[in-house]
């Protein structure tokens, strides 16, 4: 779908008034909030065309570089970034979003800012070196999934002149083509006896995944029941096929008059909603 969205651009200075740190990219925010009648809502947050940085910071050696955005009716969001010996790194994100927002949550229980913290999942980047990503990603905490996409970023800027030199998210990075051995023309050999080449084993076949009882209470009523065997079929360079084995997964979620949500966590990263 189509989300009205505005890109931001930070160009903080330093007190030579040089760059110190640049970034520009866009993000959106899907928020899961309860409503006045028990339900259960996922709205869409997105940048507004005045976003404000105020309060962003270059950094140092010792302090962490703060970009910071505010725009809407109340919402903001910042992210630290650390400096550690040849590189930078994204610490902690940090959204401040408002429920008295009407255009975005009209009918929330809960009034006021409501602040979500983030684990930044990005890896270093060496210095002197931009981050880029054209491609959309996303970071999940709580209620909440940050959307990235179109990302220029540079932290602790040498010299007050953004590098051209590019580092790329793993998404953007063109995947190789195989290696095709030469072909010899016009070679004459002795006709050697080899033995046939063995038979390719077989793919091991993959175990049907355990059936898991998942349910989540009420008060002291259940009001979801879940039995089901999950396997997760990942697109990737080689597909991965995973189980999601009960016994080490926990299910988490909440129930309202006309939806309920569950969520479950085997203790590997692996997060699976409905």
């Amino acid at each position: 779908g189509f989300f009205q969205s505005y890109a931001v651009e930070v160009d903080i200075k330093d007190a030579s008034n040089a760059t110190c740190l640049y970034a520009n990219w866009m993000m959106r925010f899907l928020i899961t909030y309860e409503s006045n009648n028990g339900d259960y809502k996922t709205t869409t947050l997105n940048l507004s065309s005045s976003a404000t940085h105020n309060g962003s910071v270059c950094g140092n050696d010792t302090q962490a570089a703060l970009v910071a955005v505010q725009f809407g009716e109340g919402h903001s969001w910042s992210i630290n970034i650390t400096k550690n010996n040849e590189t930078y790194q994204g610490d902690f994100i940090t959204l401040t979003y408002n429920t008295n927002d009407t255009a975005v949550f009209p009918d929330a229980k809960r009034k006021g800012p409501v602040t979500v913290l983030m684990k930044d999942r990005a890896g270093p980047v060496q210095l002197n070196t931009v981050f880029v990503c054209h491609s959309s990603f996303a970071i999940e905490a709580e209620n909440i999934t940050q959307i990235f996409w179109n990302v220029t970023v540079q932290a602790f800027v040498q010299n007050g002149t953004v590098s051209k030199k590019e580092t790329r998210c793993p998404a953007d990075r063109p995947t190789s083509a195989p290696t095709v051995p030469p072909t010899i023309a016009n070679v004459t050999t002795a006709p050697t006896t080899t033995a046939p080449p063995a038979p390719t084993p077989p793919p091991k076949p993959v175990e049907n995944p355990a059936t898991g009882n998942y349910s989540l209470k009420s008060g002291n009523k259940t009001c979801f029941l879940a039995t089901v065997g999950l396997q997760l079929n990942v697109s990737q360079d080689k597909p991965l096929l995973i189980n999601i084995n009960p016994k080490t997964t926990v299910a988490d979620g909440a129930c309202g008059n006309t939806t309920a949500t569950l969520k479950l966590n085997d203790g590997n990263s692996t997060l699976i909603g409905f």
